[in-house]
């Protein structure tokens, strides 16, 4: 049962900063962003309408392996990349590999409704330092 949720011009504009961007941003990227439209905005507001955006599957929520929580405004399953060296976060434009949920699935005996890869190396900028 889908719910209905009455509309925020707070949850909006979170929702267009992480959609009109390439980065992965943090919650306090977000807040920063969007406290120039909306200046009186709270970091908490921020954080709980981060929370029901990802619990809704309008966004997706991971730990770039640095133990800040980032944000993706592309919440279909996709890759990432994380730099080692300047922590950067990119899409990887691969296929989806949904075998890999099945092989899961059936090594493991659990249901698997996707999977989230996140490579770490050094992105081609730092390389070409």
């Amino acid at each position: 049962m889908e719910v209905k949720r009455r509309y925020s011009r707070q949850r909006e504009c979170i929702l267009n900063a992480l959609r009109n961007t390439k980065r992965h941003p943090s919650a306090n990227s977000i807040y920063d962003e969007v406290r120039q439209e909306i200046p009186n905005i709270s970091l908490g507001t921020v954080y709980r309408n981060l929370a029901e955006l990802a619990a809704s599957g309008e966004i997706m929520k991971f730990d770039a392996g640095d133990g800040t929580e980032r944000y993706d405004g592309y919440a279909l399953p996709h890759y990432h990349m994380i730099c080692k060296n300047c922590h950067s976060v990119s899409d990887i434009e691969l296929d989806y590999d949904s075998e890999l949920d099945k092989k899961v699935a059936a090594a493991s005996g659990a249901d698997v409704d996707f999977h989230s890869v996140l490579f770490s190396g050094t992105c081609k900028n730092c390389k070409n330092v």
